[in-house]
């Protein structure tokens, strides 16, 4: 059985709705149809947040990586890329106070020097 087959029969024994499991999820109702339709493969943030509001374990549904470590596969499907990137909006709508903040504090290391020196110089004025 495939994971879009077992998801379906899941949410529905379950009585969920596609969109109730889209809002709990964060996930676009586009994506839950498509993967319910087994038009793409979830990523693995899709399955770990399909499987917390399902409270299911799709472990069984990851693939493990036939590549080895040092190895890089560039071989992408164009659902994939869109996946991911549908994945990385939802990503940067759920966290981006996070990100923001990430960004910011790098932004003060690289400038840390300059800020002192800004600082000595207001201080030295008084």
């Amino acid at each position: 059985m495939e994971f879009g087959e077992r998801l379906k029969e899941l949410r529905t024994s379950l009585n969920f709705s596609q969109k109730e499991i889209s809002e709990q999820t964060g996930l676009t109702l586009r994506t839950i149809q498509r993967i319910e339709n087994n038009e793409v493969k979830p990523s693995l943030y899709s399955l770990k947040v399909i499987g917390e509001a399902l409270k299911s374990d799709f472990s069984e549904f990851v693939k493990k990586p036939d590549t080895k470590p040092y190895e890089f596969n560039l071989t992408l499907k164009i659902t994939d890329m869109n996946q991911f990137l549908n994945d990385l909006k939802t990503l940067v709508k759920t966290h981006w106070k996070t990100i923001l903040f990430i960004v910011l504090v790098i932004w003060l290391m690289t400038s840390y020097t300059d800020i002192k020196a800004g600082i000595i110089d207001a201080w030295k004025e008084k």
